[in-house]
């Protein structure tokens, strides 16, 4: 039995991990991925780690049984893979609650979850101190005995780490991976009831694991049941969703809160950023023309929509798209017609496949902020640095950037790091939006430079109306240069203290109330 048990705690270990990340999966979908969400599922996780080391010791005191053990692990088990089936109502009002920014019913169906799993948590950590109890023969040897068992179940912990969030979330999905590791959890425990108490007490259980069996293969376990939705999948990144309306995609990912894509077969302009990063180029200096434009790179690909415009108005210029999320690569190709021939495509953290491109760029394109949602790496002076270096003598930067009513820190934060790199700067507000866009240019520009090209663009009958658009709403957007901010770096880059701040005190002000 020693080395049953031995091989109990790893699967113990390996149960706990998998529920935390687990739950942090299946609450991303709904509530974002932001730190405030991770501070909350960890520190409960922790707590319930810490009850059930205190009353699993003490239980193991009074019953210092195998049977006890098993018992209580099978429970674990079970508990922890009937959460998916026992959630789905709780987590689809949570998915609807996001949608329509219902801070009561989101407050309610995050803490509704994190309940759920504290139960299986709890129970699968009293299986350390009831192991280290039923090891105990000798207590000279208890340190030793303590420390084994401690260091199985944190090698078992970092399997539960890696298992799920590299193989079962991407190829089976979230709920039906804590299915599968609740049915693993399950088995192993009755295996273990069956060695120690014989197999009429093991058989007691089997109906918890038919329960599972059941639950993984007839379970409905639709994220969200959004209007329109024509798709939807999970990565091992995001939860992916396509919605159409009137003939539109549109991409979503995990909280629904933004659109990352958006798709019309015979429609360019969707009065959104990303049409304004094109105009970036017209603030060299006159006369400007589109043949001027040799190469681009977008750092934040999504669905293409980018891509497919500056094709529309650049022609079939070389560029460079880079996507982290291969599914998402894959989800434009078929819902967001990017499919065209000088798109080269490359699935790869951005900052690390333009720091390795040999190549320099007219325009970059960076399209990876959305409030929570910034990559702390692609707010930095050394980021900015490596976009300086790929551009070419009259390169641009342009980059699309989340606000709210009054409150422009991020903006002038970036707007500082940036500024001790390139000598030019420009911002202006998308209009109905909380975005706008910033463009930097490698050469000193002027703002009238816009001006003028727009005239120049507006006598050439081979513009394409798309960029003549873009540039008329860009050139009435305009908004001062910012002139304060914090300079960010590869060491300190409080992105995520602004943003969260941000945001809340958007919603203590009540600004929820006026965009619904």
């Amino acid at each position: 039995m020693r080395r049953y048990l031995y091989f109990t705690v790893f699967l113990a270990g390996m149960g706990t991990l998998a529920a935390e990340f687990g739950a942090s999966r299946l609450l991303q979908m709904r509530f974002s991925s932001i730190n405030l969400v991770w501070a909350v599922i960890i520190g409960l996780i922790l707590i319930c780690f810490a009850i059930g080391y205190a009353v699993g010791g003490r239980w193991a005191d009074r019953s210092p049984h195998y049977q006890t053990l098993y018992t209580i692990m099978a429970w674990g088990g079970f508990t922890l893979g009937m959460i998916p089936f026992v959630a789905q109502p709780v987590l689809l009002a949570a998915a609807s609650a996001s949608d329509t920014l219902n801070l009561g019913i989101m407050a309610g169906t995050f803490l509704s979850t994190l309940v759920l799993f504290s139960v299986p948590v709890t129970l699968l950590a009293m299986v350390s101190p009831f192991a280290i109890r039923l090891s105990l023969d000798d207590p000279a040897r208890a340190g030793n005995v303590a420390g084994t068992l401690s260091a199985i179940s944190t090698i078992g912990s970092v399997l539960g780490a890696f298992l799920p969030n590299l193989l079962l979330f991407p190829t089976i999905g979230a709920s039906r991976s804590i299915v599968l590791v609740g049915a693993i959890v399950t088995a192993t425990a009755l295996v273990g009831l069956w060695l120690s108490a014989g197999a009429k007490k093991a058989a007691g259980g089997a109906i918890m694991l038919l329960l599972l069996a059941a639950t993984y293969s007839f379970g409905n376990f639709h994220v969200k049941n959004t209007p329109g939705q024509i798709f939807e999948t999970e990565s091992d990144y995001n939860y992916i969703e396509v919605i159409e309306n009137n003939g539109y995609h549109f991409l979503r990912l995990n909280d629904g809160q933004g659109v990352h894509s958006e798709y019309h077969p015979t429609e360019l302009f969707y009065a959104g950023p990303w049409e304004q990063f094109l105009v970036g180029p017209l603030f060299n200096p006159p006369p400007f023309a589109t043949s001027d434009v040799k190469r681009i790179a977008i750092i934040g690909l999504a669905a293409g929509t980018t891509a497919r415009q500056a094709t529309a108005v650049y022609g079939a210029v070389p560029i460079d798209g880079y996507e982290i999320d291969e599914k998402i690569v894959e989800v434009g190709r078929q819902y967001f017609g990017m499919t065209m021939p000088n798109l080269n495509v490359h699935i790869t953290d951005g900052r690390w496949g333009l720091q390795h491109s040999p190549e320099k760029y007219s325009l970059i394109v960076v399209d990876a902020y959305r409030p929570p949602y910034i990559p702390v790496n692609l707010t930095t002076r050394e980021f900015f640095q490596i976009i300086y270096e790929h551009l070419d003598t009259n390169g641009v930067l342009s980059i699309n950037i989340g606000r709210t009513p009054g409150d422009r820190r991020l903006i002038d934060d970036l707007a500082a790091t940036i500024g001790t790199i390139f000598p030019s700067i420009y911002v202006m507000d998308i209009p109905n939006t909380f975005n706008s866009i910033l463009y930097a240019t490698r050469q000193p520009t002027r703002p009238e430079n816009l001006s003028a090209n727009l005239i120049n663009l507006l006598g050439d009958t081979s513009t394409h109306p798309l960029l003549l658009a873009a540039g008329q709403v860009t050139l009435v957007s305009l908004q001062p240069t910012p002139t304060t901010g914090r300079i960010y770096t590869d060491d300190l880059a409080p992105v995520e203290w602004v943003t969260n701040d941000m945001i809340l005190s958007f919603i203590l002000r009540g600004g929820v109330e006026d965009i619904q």
